[in-house]
């Protein structure tokens, strides 16, 4: 079986090389069977009906048009956690820098230069202007305590730090791996107002969207230090510099400039460089990589955002169906099987919200039950993958 792959933007070796001698890899792949993306968007692009999957080298998958994906039984994944120490360290930069009032010093610093006075008189003479708090001590709000947050929280411990964070979905795996100092409260308004520096690692969504606005900074400590290199969105521009403005908030770090923002008093913005290191590109390309390999040769789906993982070990053929999670799906999809005089050695189903994933161990799959089983109403795609 031979797989094509089309990449979009510049994807690290280290994934495209674990490709074995089945798959063909390039940017410029006819009706490919799947897409390896970064950050390109795919929201105006027109998928062929062989396109089975798509992977995001990364975490957000804002720029793939989910909903699309999902009716035409498209797999969209991420690489959840792959990228998570790279933005941790940027986030501790942003910790710092904004304490510190460091852009600023550094700017000034470069214009001086040795006249009536010294550089070394007028260093000693400026420096008081740009003196800011130590973190030690101080309390770190966070939002989100998933693979990035959790890893933000420990790292913060570990210099001096108290750490206060919330998460509604934080799982039990994700709860062992905090270090026991950090304080886990039920809701965001106990995390406004502990935090003398707050922190944000949620997903963008019509729930999370200008989350940070002028009604929870209102609830945040005065002199407060935000810290946005989750997402844009995620932050009120407009609302945000009006705290700036007033002192509410001393400083406000994101990676998301846009024009309201970056050149905005006491706005510190990077470039969107959460992810941009090579360790962060290599681990995000592998992972990728190995989802897609895992999908196409074995119907196995890890790290799914929009189905249900899920995995079968098969003896015979592997029929993988993804359909609508309605009532009497299961009891339809055997029916057709059982007219067909096969047998089922074995199945899986998983379920995520409208949408369900059935694997199946098929003894005897014949073309026509096939054909039937896609006639199904409600059934989005079929695929058979031989043993």
């Amino acid at each position: 079986m031979k797989y094509s792959i089309q990449t979009l933007n510049k994807i690290s070796k280290a994934g495209t090389d674990r490709f074995c001698d089945a798959y063909t890899i390039s940017d410029d792949a006819k009706d490919p069977d799947a897409i390896l993306v970064r950050s390109a968007s795919l929201h105006d692009t027109s998928f062929g009906d062989n396109l089975k999957a798509i992977a995001r080298a990364g975490a957000g998958v804002n720029n793939i048009p989910l909903d699309r994906c999902s009716e035409a039984g498209i797999c969209v994944f991420n690489t959840p956690g792959a990228n998570a120490n790279a933005v941790k360290e940027l986030v501790l930069t942003g910790l710092l820098i904004s304490s510190r009032k460091i852009p600023e010093a550094m700017a000034w610093a470069a214009t001086l230069k040795d006249g009536e006075t010294s550089v070394a008189k007028q260093v000693e003479k400026g420096k008081s202007q740009f003196a800011g708090p130590e973190i030690k001590g101080k309390t770190l709000g966070i939002i989100g305590l998933g693979a990035i947050g959790a890893l933000v929280a420990n790292a913060a411990v570990a210099l001096g730090m108290k750490v206060v964070g919330t998460d509604p979905f934080l799982s039990v795996g994700a709860a062992l791996r905090l270090d026991p100092s950090v304080t886990v409260v039920k809701t965001q308004d106990d995390v406004f107002a502990a935090a003398d520096y707050l922190t944000i690692h949620v997903p963008f969504n019509k729930d999370t969207e200008g989350m940070i606005n002028a009604a929870a900074i209102a609830k945040m400590k005065d002199g407060v230090r935000v810290l946005n290199y989750a997402r844009g969105e995620l932050v009120n521009d407009e609302d945000m510099i009006a705290a700036l403005e007033s002192g509410k908030v001393a400083y406000y770090c994101t990676d998301f400039p846009n024009a309201k923002t970056c050149n905005a008093k006491h706005i510190i913005a990077t470039p969107h460089l959460g992810a941009s290191t090579p360790e962060s590109e290599d681990n995000c390309a592998s992972m990728a990589a190995d989802e897609l390999m895992a999908y196409l040769e074995q119907g196995d789906i890890r790290n799914s955002v929009n189905l249900p993982n899920a995995q079968l070990q098969a003896v015979y053929t592997k029929v993988c169906v993804i359909h609508r999670n309605v009532p009497a799906m299961i009891s339809a999809l055997t029916s057709v099987i059982g007219e067909a005089g096969a047998n089922i050695e074995n199945m899986t189903n998983a379920s995520k919200k409208d949408y369900a994933y059935t694997i199946l161990d098929i003894d005897g799959v014949t073309d026509g039950m096939i054909e039937a089983l896609t006639a199904i109403d409600g059934v989005l795609r079929v695929r058979v993958i031989e043993k």
